[in-house]
């Protein structure tokens, strides 16, 4: 009996800490494309895994992408949204400690819903540049970390303000379903 308890406190623990987020990405300037890279870890303790796009370059949402005109980037887990997203990422930079990292294909087990690895993560983070949009000219003032408000692991904002524009991290729940919302202004 211990046992089956004690299988049925780890499930709930992992249900707890999974990624079960739906991270949605607008990017509402006219002004600038958002160019950044994703990330996701444990919040449940020791910050790891850690997970972060590789697609080998930053994840790119144009000037105007936003579920206004249905161009968002919408990641519902690491797997899947190579299949659905408007931005898919190809591989995943996989970190089990601060010392030991492997890339990961989209399509690798570990990170498939229900794997190991998207079992104990949910999206937490987002180390960006603002870029003019279609070109490839930086603004130097308009990039930082942005992320989730309660993140005990990246110490990112969860809103950033410049005079080039705004950024804002927020998490929801509407119905059964929690979101994150990366929101460029």
């Amino acid at each position: 009996m211990k046992k089956i308890l004690a299988i049925i406190f780890i499930a709930a623990v992992s249900l707890i800490n999974a990624q079960n987020l739906k991270l949605i990405v607008n990017n509402y300037s006219t002004t600038f494309d958002f160019h950044g890279t994703l990330s996701a870890h444990n919040f449940g303790g020791g910050c790891y895994p850690y997970v972060t796009t590789n697609s080998p370059a930053m994840v790119v949402v144009p000037a105007d992408a936003n579920m206004n005109n249905g161009n968002e980037l919408v990641y519902a887990n690491f797997k899947d949204q190579y299949l659905n997203s408007l931005y898919p990422n190809a591989n995943w930079v996989v970190q089990l400690s601060a010392t030991t990292q492997t890339v990961r294909a989209w399509n690798h087990a570990s990170i498939a819903p229900g794997g190991v690895i998207s079992a104990n993560t949910k999206w937490s983070s987002s180390q960006f540049q603002m870029y003019y949009a279609g070109t490839s000219t930086p603004e130097p003032s308009f990039s930082g970390l942005i992320g989730e408000p309660q993140d005990p692991c990246t110490g990112a904002s969860s809103n950033i303000s410049t005079p080039y524009g705004d950024v804002e991290w927020f998490n929801i729940t509407t119905g059964n379903v929690d979101y994150s919302y990366l929101q460029i202004y």
